[in-house]
């Protein structure tokens, strides 16, 4: 392949090719001879190759910027996101598709740290700030419990009973035996929950809804 030379170089060369012509043969000259022939088929060679590699680098430029628009022209046009009904808090809720509380349950370390939506009859609402609500889950005994820090939502003692979409970042805090049984302690003194921390025998791990957003209406 010709190695590419900058214009400055192009012209050098054509210089010194005529000067030889020149020198050789003289003005006067009808013809040429092969060598001289030969001379000026390189200028040719030298002037083309000059002028089509500002071209070809310039191709080659585009060629990010057409494949980058060939990927984007196959992207799938995004779902538009639709409002779910109810008096919303925070952010509101966007994710499309809901996560069972069961499945989360059942699969914790896959959902720790995600955000997820996860829908629910709302059993129990914080009794002090409202920070958090219960979720009852689709399977008897489960429940998801959504909190934020204090402030951030506060969720009306109305809530409960009514049905919640919720968002946010699952989080999961595995406990020592004797967190647990403190735990317990605070749950049942705090909030009258019937659980014995004496029964206790193994560490506990909480799962829950750090919340970002939820929506509350009647129904289903």
């Amino acid at each position: 392949m010709m190695r590419a030379r900058s214009t400055a170089e192009v012209i050098m060369r054509l210089i010194a090719l005529i000067s030889m012509i020149v020198v050789c043969t003289g003005c006067s000259k009808g013809e040429l001879t092969p060598q001289e022939v030969e001379a000026v088929q390189e200028i040719n060679a030298v002037a083309a190759s000059a002028e089509a590699a500002p071209a070809a680098a310039a191709a080659d430029s585009k060629k990010p910027e057409v494949a980058k628009a060939a990927v984007e022209a196959k992207k799938p046009a995004a779902a538009p996101v639709q409002k779910v009904a109810g008096k919303s808090y925070g952010s509101g809720v966007t994710l499309p598709e809901t996560v069972s509380i069961s499945e989360l349950k059942a699969n914790v370390d896959k959902y720790a740290g995600k955000e997820v939506r996860v829908e629910g009859m709302v059993t129990g609402v914080c009794p002090k700030r409202g920070c958090w609500f219960d979720m009852a889950g689709d399977k008897a005994g489960e429940a998801m419990r959504f909190k934020v820090k204090d402030g951030v939502m506060v969720f009306p003692m109305e809530a409960n009973g009514k049905y919640a979409v919720a968002q946010g970042t699952v989080r999961k805090m595995p406990m020592t035996l004797e967190q647990s049984k403190r735990w317990a302690t605070y749950q049942r003194d705090s909030y009258g929950v019937d659980i014995d921390p004496d029964a206790i025998s193994e560490p506990l791990t909480i799962v829950r809804l750090d919340g970002s957003g939820a929506v509350i209406r009647d129904a289903k």
